[in-house]
């Protein structure tokens, strides 16, 4: 009783905090994960402070997405676009093949904007590379992929292969290109996952609705990268959680020194002072939303660990993720803990592979071959896995997985046994709601160079997946943020059911 009644001899200093001191202080703990979702769809912010109602503006053909991100830039050609060509020329300077005329494509210039000056790497390499797997057609819809990808290949015709991708930036700036359809020379913006968040109410409010898996990729300044809400606030960055039932959520948990019932009952009693004061003050919205981001952090701690509990799938199940081999378990791991995330409502989950603190281990300049083999075998059987998982459960017609990297790689080879980075075209594929399943969209060149039919700027990708979540982008306007129209890109029509 002590405790109560200091509470309530205080009660005439408890200030109600102004909207912009509240999200200040909130967005640094765990109480801002879902802070943004939680304060509209209780009404306390609105249309006058820019925050959408989380409502969808049209009709929503999917319920989530699932983001995968190869890290360092996979060589189209190589993965998805396989091109013949490079065998037929191997070894003979483009100039020199019937093929010249594409180093003087007008494109060269229009899809690059230079960050370093003669930079080692980013350049137009002459002397053709020749193709480092095999290929071959796959499935009923006869699409070609390389053998490297012998159980995603299996799934060929669930999936729409875009052929046509192109970018600016020709270093690894392009890794957050793709994520917020900015060039890096134009600075840090809203993330693709951000801005789902922030358009998008919650569909499980004990878990976060934008998760991160892997190992994220981080901007120049140490900020959160590619999966971070700069301007929309802290509170619309994705969430990074472990494949790690003990401590899936960094920072969150209660400490070894503190038994749950004890954090329970300070909970309990943080939840009792803060109706006190909501009694004595029934307008304040902030300390009404303080009360439920003290519940959100509770409740998370007991949902997340368990989402991220294995014991409840069948053996048969983990290893069709690949969960067996040591090889493809830790991104098999991911995958599996997505699965279970979009079943629990989760919106949008990220998953990066191939992160490694630099430019990212599919940045195939040398041994490519190797390298790339290597990824491929962590990252197919978790991948076709998945897609058959989601199918098995009724999950896939309102799930949407995307496959993505920051850019291709040369048609050439560069010294030796690798390719450089590649913005003019390159790959990417979706799979699952409301799109074409078998279909590819677009097409490069013979040698794989320029994306020359049905060219699509990466936030072609995000208007897609925006489009099938129910979300208008331009209807996102924030005031005082000038956007381009190139940063809300359009649907790829052609792909969609």
């Amino acid at each position: 009783m002590r405790v109560l009644a200091s509470a309530e001899n205080n009660r005439s200093r408890l200030a109600p905090l102004d909207r912009r001191g509240f999200l200040s202080e909130t967005g640094r703990g765990l109480g801002g994960i879902a802070l943004g979702s939680l304060l509209a769809s209780d009404g306390i912010v609105g249309a006058d402070d820019g925050i959408p109602d989380g409502r969808p503006h049209l009709s929503p053909r999917i319920k989530s997405v699932i983001w995968l991100f190869m890290v360092g830039g996979a060589s189209h050609v190589e993965t998805f676009d396989p091109k013949p060509a490079l065998n037929k020329y191997a070894g003979i300077s483009i100039d020199k093949t019937p093929f010249a005329e594409t180093l003087k494509n007008p494109f060269v210039d229009e899809n690059v904007r230079i960050v370093v000056p003669d930079d080692a790497n980013g350049h137009i390499w002459p002397k053709v590379y020749p193709l480092q797997v095999g290929f071959r057609p796959r499935g009923e819809s006869g699409i070609e992929m390389s053998d490297w990808w012998p159980h995603l290949g299996q799934c060929v015709d669930d999936l729409a292969i875009v052929r046509s991708m192109w970018t600016t930036d020709n270093n690894h700036g392009a890794q957050l290109q793709f994520h917020t359809g900015r060039h890096s020379l134009d600075g840090f913006f809203p993330t693709i996952g951000s801005w789902i968040h922030y358009g998008l109410g919650s569909l499980n409010e004990d878990l976060p609705q934008f998760v991160v898996m892997g190992t994220p990729i981080a901007d120049c300044c140490g900020g959160q990268g590619a999966h971070g809400g700069n301007y929309l606030g802290p509170e619309h960055s994705g969430v990074q959680l472990n494949v790690d039932p003990a401590n899936p959520l960094p920072f969150a948990t209660p400490g070894g020194a503190l038994y749950r019932e004890e954090q329970q009952a300070q909970f309990q009693l943080l939840d009792r002072l803060n109706r006190l004061a909501a009694a004595d003050q029934p307008a304040d919205a902030s300390l009404r939303a303080r009360i439920k981001s003290y519940q959100l952090a509770y409740r998370m701690q007991m949902a997340v660990p368990e989402t991220m509990q294995f014991n409840s799938e069948t053996k048969t199940t983990q290893a069709a993720y690949g969960i067996d081999n040591p090889t493809s378990r830790t991104f098999g791991q991911q995958c599996l803990a997505a699965r279970r995330l979009v079943e629990r409502g989760v919106r949008f989950i990220q998953i990066f592979h191939g992160s490694n603190g630099g430019a990212g281990r599919w940045d195939g300049h040398s041994n490519l071959q190797t390298g790339h083999a290597r990824l491929c075998l962590e990252t197919d059987q978790p991948i076709a896995g998945l897609i058959r998982d989601l199918k098995a459960r009724g999950l896939f017609d309102e799930t949407l997985i995307v496959w993505g990297t920051e850019f291709g790689r040369t048609p050439g080879a560069q010294n030796s046994n690798g390719r450089d980075h590649h913005p003019y075209g390159f790959s990417v594929w979706m799979a699952g709601g409301g799109l074409k399943r078998g279909v590819v969209h677009g097409n490069t060149d013979e040698l794989g160079f320029h994306a020359i039919k049905h060219r699509h700027y990466i936030t072609d990708v995000h208007a897609t997946v925006m489009q099938q979540l129910g979300i208008e982008p331009r209807r996102l306007e924030i005031p005082g943020r000038k956007r381009l129209d190139i940063d809300y890109g359009r649907p790829i029509e052609a792909i969609i059911a």
